[in-house]
């Protein structure tokens, strides 16, 4: 769930343009999922369709959202996969979106879902603790949200800069949500917030220089999606692992949208489809741990890190979401960011 907004909006024009293949032949993709999975879900959908080419733009899932947004007039993107559906409610209500029916559009559930077809959701991505392995055990690191608050961990924590990230949005505003339904009022889940800050000693512009910062012993922990744990501890060795909080964790629904506009629709919903497959569903999982959406699946087939009974959710209201996180995330960064006591 990377890359910043200045990078992204600095990128070439031609990196949209020069495909190396006909209009109609190509397809243009913005996506938080990260450089492995999609150069690779890439190249499978271009040996399945010869001659077509995608293209894709890695990058974090605010930042998909405010580029759709600004190329409204002139979209260059055909679909946009992976994004907290918040995103896509934003997007949805604000015409951004093409509707579309998937194959397997019975299979999920209502809130899973745009009511007129606007967007869908792939995975769930739970939110976790994450930690350096050389540094704690699953006995030495936080059990529970709260912990991570406690004097111990001051100065501890890094953390994706959070205005980009959709993870760091989804648990921020999970943390902000526990404390509202319980008092009624967003004071409580900001002073939570307040609380984090203070322990934490750097906001990394990227997910690199996150997983940098704990290699190199800077920090010890940070709060982080699942998937990304898994991926980075098996596919680079990374001394990687996580903690489901005992109270609970966030569970994301990830969603996927055409983009209104599109230029090359056919090709866009062609790709949808193929990309949320069972085929395609059981690939994530064993290859990026992703925990399917869709309820037909054959879940015997699935490692135990991708069942998602095996994360209990905490109660997230994802409209409220919609409708509140913008002006949350803007208060925190105004007036919480960087002011913690050290």
């Amino acid at each position: 769930m990377s890359r910043t907004s200045s990078l992204l909006f600095l990128l070439p024009l031609f990196l949209l343009c020069s495909c190396g293949a006909p209009d109609g032949q190509k397809i243009v993709v913005y996506s938080p999922h990260g450089k492995e999975l999609l150069a690779d879900f890439a190249q499978r959908f271009e040996a399945a369709n010869p001659g077509v080419k995608v293209q894709w733009l890695d990058m974090g899932a605010q930042d998909a959202l405010d580029r759709v947004r600004s190329e409204r007039a002139n979209p260059q993107a055909d679909l946009w996969w992976g994004a907290p559906a918040p995103s896509f409610m934003q997007a949805a209500e604000e015409n951004l979106l093409q509707p579309y029916r998937p194959s397997w559009a019975g299979a999920t559930d209502s809130s899973f879902h745009d009511p007129q077809a606007r967007w869908y959701a792939t995975w769930i991505t739970p939110e976790v603790i994450m930690f350096n392995t050389q540094t704690l055990t699953r006995e030495t690191a936080p059990q529970d949200w709260d912990e991570v608050l406690t004097e111990k961990w001051r100065d501890q924590i890094v953390l994706r800069e959070p205005l980009a990230s959709g993870s760091m949005r989804a648990i921020f505003f999970a943390m902000i949500s526990r404390q509202y339904q319980a008092s009624g009022t967003s004071a409580a889940g900001f002073e939570w917030l307040k609380q984090l800050d203070r322990n934490t000693k750097s906001y990394a512009a990227n997910p690199t220089l996150m997983y940098l910062a704990l290699v190199r012993g800077e920090a010890k922990l940070t709060l982080w999606n699942h998937p990304d744990v898994l991926l980075q501890k098996h596919q680079y060795n990374y001394p990687f692992d996580y903690l489901v909080p005992q109270s609970g964790v966030p569970l994301v629904p990830e969603g996927i949208a055409l983009v209104a506009g599109a230029k090359n629709l056919a090709l866009a919903q062609k790709f949808y489809e193929y990309v949320t497959t069972p085929e395609s569903y059981q690939y994530a999982a064993q290859k990026y741990w992703r925990i399917p959406a869709r309820r037909d699946l054959d879940f015997s087939q699935f490692a135990p890190e991708t069942d998602p009974r095996n994360f209990p959710a905490l109660r997230i209201n994802w409209k409220m979401y919609a409708d509140s996180s913008e002006t949350w995330m803007k208060y925190w960064d105004a007036n919480i960011r960087n002011r913690g006591q050290k």
